[in-house]
């Protein structure tokens, strides 16, 4: 039996995709092995988001190289997908898979151990392509699964790559998604997460459109959660959130935000103003009682002033953010802002993240606060240890994280059940018991 290990890098589509490349292999007779151990075949899932990304995507192939000089090393996603020249001439790569094209594993390797020759599955993503058909009937969470339902993205931002890495955006049809999710629930999986390069341009390529899609993802059995992944801030309408409430749907929203002064959201090239986007976090606030609203914001795009600067800041003080992902802005070759003029020193981006990791820190607890002595529904996640005490972890609808003694306590994963926080236990999460 050959074995095959994988290694993914970047985001949580590339995740999916690495798992259903390694059912593949299962379904195939390959052992799956550790990507430390000695394998036979090596899939590297490549990212392409930074300079850095890239960097670490070529350590990681070679790494695997020197693992085994006779294995396959195959490297698939954006960085051979930007770098098409780099790994058709990298000695270390046998097989190359571009993006779209990586359901065509299995053939490639066979066509690989038969003619012992480099192979590559490689198309111009600028043009338009079909949705690449995956299926993903089980995972290794225990209780989340995530599914794909779109790819590609038209936005430009100037300071990403990923519109030339994974091409113009394409959904997948809600029959075939449908019949995901129902594998998924009869095979135990409770929640659901719905996820794609830019998925609130879902349908925009066909007849449908995001609500729709979650509209009828509601309907299937045994679904109790639907977590979304990042949504663009003008999705956000009153008919959107409307229907929206009726559904499985968790609030709990990503909405990308990269920086809360315009003149800054307009060198990025996004699509929205400061006041646009609070007009979206209103709506929700409005229609929820408590949604857990949570950003991405990067520091020290190029030109970004003091003054702009301040205005981020005061902008996460307006909203309150949950949780706020900070970025310091990274150079990508290749795309407009690696040539901005006025880029900022490395120790003023991370002078000006931990300004605002330490304004938004006081916002997360007062979330989490919220639900100190409050009844509330978590999903059992897993157990952990955390200063010799061992702890079940569980998450409620807005993304919480509850804490509860395993010694006292006979509790099930993947089992929903009803929690009291009484404290922090640390600033990630609180300590909780069982309601009675």
């Amino acid at each position: 039996m050959l074995r095959a290990a994988l290694h993914n890098l970047g985001c949580k589509v590339n995740a999916y995709e690495t798992e259903v490349m390694e059912e593949m292999l299962i379904e195939n007779g390959y052992e799956i092995v550790d990507f430390d151990d000695i394998a036979d075949v090596y899939v590297i899932n490549t990212c392409s988001v930074t300079n850095i990304a890239d960097r670490k995507s070529r350590q990681m192939i070679h790494k695997a190289a020197r693992k085994n000089e006779n294995a396959c090393i195959i490297a698939a996603g954006c960085y051979v997908q930007t770098a098409i020249d780099e790994a058709v001439n990298d000695p270390d790569i046998d097989i190359i898979i571009g993006n779209n094209e990586k359901n065509k594993l299995i053939p490639l390797l066979n066509e690989f151990f038969k003619n012992k020759g480099k192979v590559e599955a490689f198309k111009d993503l600028t043009e338009a392509v079909p949705y690449e058909e995956m299926l993903l009937p089980k995972t290794h969470e225990h209780t989340r699964a995530f599914i794909k339902v779109q790819d590609g993205c038209n936005q430009f931002c100037t300071y990403c790559i990923i519109p030339y890495a994974r091409g113009r955006i394409r959904s997948r049809s809600i029959d075939d998604v449908l019949s995901e999710v129902k594998a998924l629930a009869e095979n135990g999986y409770k929640e659901i997460v719905v996820t794609g390069i830019h998925i609130s341009s879902y349908g925009k390529d066909t007849d449908s459109s995001l609500i729709e899609l979650l509209e009828e993802i509601d309907k299937v059995d045994g679904i109790s959660r639907i977590r979304i992944g990042s949504l663009e801030p003008m999705i956000i309408t009153k008919e959107f959130v409307e229907r929206l409430v009726k559904t499985k749907v968790t609030p709990h929203f990503h909405l990308s935000l990269q920086s809360g002064s315009d003149t800054v959201l307009k060198r990025m090239n996004r699509h929205y103003s400061a006041k646009e986007y609070y007009n979206g976090v209103g709506l929700l606030r409005e229609y929820y009682e408590h949604p857990a609203i949570t950003t991405d914001i990067i520091l020290g795009f190029p030109g970004e002033t003091l003054d702009e600067f301040e205005e981020t800041c005061d902008f996460v003080r307006h909203v309150k953010f949950f949780e706020t992902h900070l970025f310091k802005y990274s150079k990508r070759k290749g795309t407009p802002a690696a040539t901005m003029p006025n880029q900022i020193l490395e120790a003023e981006k991370a002078r000006r993240s931990h300004i605002l990791s330490e304004i938004q820190s006081e916002y997360k607890k007062e979330f989490m606060e919220f639900y100190i002595g409050k009844p509330v529904e978590i999903l059992i996640e897993n157990s952990e240890e955390i200063d010799g005490v061992k702890y079940y972890v569980g998450l409620n609808r807005e993304y919480v994280r509850f804490l509860i003694p395993c010694e006292s306590n006979e509790l099930m994963i993947n089992e929903f059940t009803m929690v009291t926080a009484e404290s922090f236990l640390n600033s990630d999460s609180l300590l909780a018991k069982i309601s009675l």
